[in-house]
Formats: C-alpha cells, structure tokens, sequence
C-alpha cells in the first residue's frame, strides 16, 4: 500500500477509534465500518473513508492498466 494510501487508512482507524460506535457501543473498528454503523460515526470519519477506498481505488487502477478499448487495435 503506498504511503499515502496508509497514512489515510491510519486517520480513518483513529477517527473511529475516537467515535460513539467504539467508545459507547464497544465495537471494533471494523464492526463501526459497516453501513448499518454507520450512523455511529461522525461525518469527518465517513470523509476519510471515502478517501481510503478512493485511494485504493486508484492503486487498482494503475495496476490494471488502461481499461478504454479503443487502446487496443481491432483483430484481423
């Protein structure tokens, strides 16, 4: 995971580390991340996770390649 991706995912658990959902409800972070939590959580921490999948989202992306197929030229 490039260091960006982690320094964001290492917000993200602090953020919910700080929430109602661990605090009051007692659940772990990965229980808090789940939608029917999500209530639990403030809007801050729901940014920053939105953030996390998209920077994992673009790492997939530079793995995969380009995906347009119009890069690749017609069959003969």
């Amino acid at each position: 995971m490039p260091s960006s991706c982690k320094e964001i995912r290492d917000e993200l658990v602090e953020c919910i580390f700080k929430s109602d959902c661990v605090i009051i409800d007692g659940h772990d972070v990965k229980e808090c991340l789940r939608s029917e939590n999500e209530h639990r959580i403030p809007s801050e921490c729901i940014a920053i996770k939105k953030s996390f999948f998209e920077c994992k989202r673009g790492m997939v992306n530079t793995i995969s390649g380009p995906t347009d197929i119009d890069v690749f030229p017609p069959l003969a």
